[in-house]
């Protein structure tokens, strides 16, 4: 039975302290008892902030005990602390170039390499790269990972994640160019999904997704996740890891956009246990490692991407404006 536990869809609360107004969004939408386990019925998003453009990619710094996501249009890398909450961390962020340009130049997705070194897909600069500078002095000073396939340009890369050796995948739609697909810098003619070695040697995985967006490991290492975000073909899929190819291609969950609702398949995370969560239509979708929708986290603004903190109990939202968590553990 379709169980749905609804809250005001933005109210505000005063803190226990009395001293803080807190603002909370959205609903929590149950396909399965299951989710109670992952989220506790009647738990809400809490903003954290607010008036982004277009905030995205956001990564946990245990070290530093703060959040960093970007704002792709504002070229912008903003930190958020629990003492001193929404302040600028990096700028620019994704495009270096002197010349003035519009459209979504900045960074999008971010990571931390085995290192605990912050790797960047910068937009407006199409490349993969590593910030140089420290987390207490951070500079515009970048070293590239990855900028070309077989000396074409990429198109803008979109989201990361490192696996336990070292490996580096990503994607690369075309929402970076100024005119999108039909962009006549374009160099390369697909959307493609890449591996980079150790040693820099860039492989292409997938050619014929039209736009691979977010991406993800299980916690095995063994398979790959990747969201397409076109709207008339939003799926996720599946794929097993098999040496420097994929092997198995699945459709992991498929779902057709409505318009009522807000977003697309875009980032996602894996927790612990291989449950995902992943933006998409309405929010953030919540699937267990079979690929069977346990519910839904619905916020009213498309949702971009999302993270959890390293102890597993908080995740983070980026969602058009906005800036929220939810607290995790179910009942």
């Amino acid at each position: 039975m379709l169980m749905r536990y609804f809250v005001l869809l933005i109210f505000l609360t005063v803190s226990c302290t009395g001293s803080k107004e807190k603002k909370w969004v959205g609903t929590i939408e149950v396909y399965d008892p299951a989710l109670n386990q992952l989220i506790a019925p009647g738990s809400q998003a809490e903003i954290m902030g607010e008036g982004f453009d277009w905030s995205e990619g956001p990564v946990w710094i245990e070290s530093a005990k703060m959040l960093l996501f970007s704002d792709v249009p504002k070229n912008i890398i903003y930190k958020w602390t629990e003492e001193k909450g929404i302040e600028t961390f990096l700028t620019p962020s994704g495009y270096t170039g002197i010349i003035p340009r519009g459209g979504e130049p900045g960074s999008n997705g971010l990571t931390l390499n085995a290192n605990g070194q912050l790797a960047i897909c910068q937009h407006g600069d199409r490349r993969v790269a590593l910030l140089t500078a420290s987390f207490t002095n951070p500079k515009p000073e970048f070293k590239t990972l990855a900028d070309n396939y077989k000396e074409k340009k990429f198109n803008s890369p979109n989201d990361l994640v490192f696996d336990k050796q070292g490996n580096l995948f990503f994607t690369d739609p075309p929402y970076g160019l100024l005119n999108n697909v039909n962009d006549s810098s374009k160099q390369l003619p697909f959307q493609g999904v890449y591996k980079v070695k150790p040693d820099g040697t860039v492989i292409l995985l997938v050619d014929s997704l039209t736009r691979p967006n977010g991406i993800a490991l299980s916690p095995d290492q063994q398979t790959l996740y990747i969201a397409n975000s076109d709207k008339p073909v939003a799926k996720w899929y599946s794929f097993h890891i098999a040496g420097d190819s994929l092997s198995d291609a699945k459709i992991f969950y498929s779902t057709k956009y409505a318009e009522e609702e807000k977003g697309s398949p875009d980032g996602l995370r894996v927790d612990k246990n291989g449950n995902l969560f992943a933006t998409g239509p309405g929010g953030i979708w919540v699937f267990n490692p079979e690929g069977k929708a346990l519910g839904r986290i619905n916020l009213p603004e498309a949702t971009s991407n999302c993270a959890f903190s390293d102890d597993g109990k908080t995740l983070f939202i980026t969602s058009d404006m906005y800036l929220l968590r939810v607290m995790l553990g179910g009942k």
